[in-house]
C-alpha cells in the first residue's frame, strides 16, 4: 500500500512539474552573480572642445588632467561637468576650496596642479582670471567640471610663469568648499 501511494505522489508531482511549463513560456534569463561592488562610474564623453582627461575622471580622490586639444582650441569658455556636485552652488561672490590640475591646450603640459602641492587651494572667484570664475560659478560641492579658457578670458597675449601668451588653459577642478 506504501508502495502504491508513494507511486500515485510522482505521478502526481511529474504531473504539476509539467502543467507548470509552457513551450511557449519565455524562459527567464540566468542570474546574475552577485557583486558587492557597485559598477564603475564613466566619464561622460569629451565635450567639444573639450580634451581627453587621464586616469579615471570620475574618481574625486586621485588626479586627472587633460591631454593636449586637438584641432583648432575653442574661442569661447567651454565646460563641461565630469561629476556633478550635490552641495551649495558657487556665485561669482564666494571663495572656494579647489583641486585642480591646469595643462596647455596645445600640449597637454600640467603649469599648476594643487594636487602636487598635496591640498586644496582657496581662491575667491572675484581674484581669478575671468574663465576660471565663470567656469566656476554654479558648479555644485562634490563636483568635479573641465574649463577650457580661451586666451581673452586667461592671460590674454602675457606671459604668466609657464603659461605663455595667447595660450588656451584646461583645467580639471574638483569644488571641495565653499567659505562663507
Amino acid at each position: 500500500m506504501k508502495r502504491s501511494l508513494l507511486t500515485a505522489a510522482a505521478v502526481v508531482a511529474v504531473a504539476v512539474v509539467a502543467a507548470c511549463g509552457s513551450p511557449t513560456a519565455p524562459a527567464a534569463p540566468p542570474a546574475a552573480p552577485a557583486s558587492s561592488a557597485p559598477p564603475a562610474a564613466s566619464a561622460p564623453a569629451p565635450a567639444p572642445g573639450v580634451p581627453a582627461l587621464t586616469g579615471n575622471p570620475t574618481d574625486l580622490t586621485t588626479a586627472s588632467q587633460a591631454q593636449a586639444g586637438t584641432g583648432q582650441p575653442p574661442s569661447k569658455l567651454v565646460t563641461q561637468n565630469i561629476v556633478v556636485g550635490s552641495g551649495p552652488a558657487a556665485t561669482p561672490a564666494d571663495t572656494v576650496d579647489v583641486q585642480y590640475t591646469g595643462t596647455l591646450y596645445s600640449d597637454g603640459s600640467v603649469f599648476d596642479s594643487s594636487w602636487s602641492r598635496g591640498e586644496p587651494a582657496t581662491f575667491p572667484l572675484n581674484g581669478v582670471v575671468p574663465g576660471f570664475a565663470q567656469g566656476i560659478e554654479g558648479m555644485q560641492v562634490g563636483g568635479r567640471r573641465v574649463l577650457v579658457i580661451p586666451p581673452d578670458l586667461g592671460y590674454g597675449n602675457r606671459s604668466s610663469g609657464p603659461i605663455p601668451g595667447g595660450s588656451t588653459l584646461v583645467f580639471v577642478v574638483d569644488l571641495v568648499g565653499i567659505n562663507t
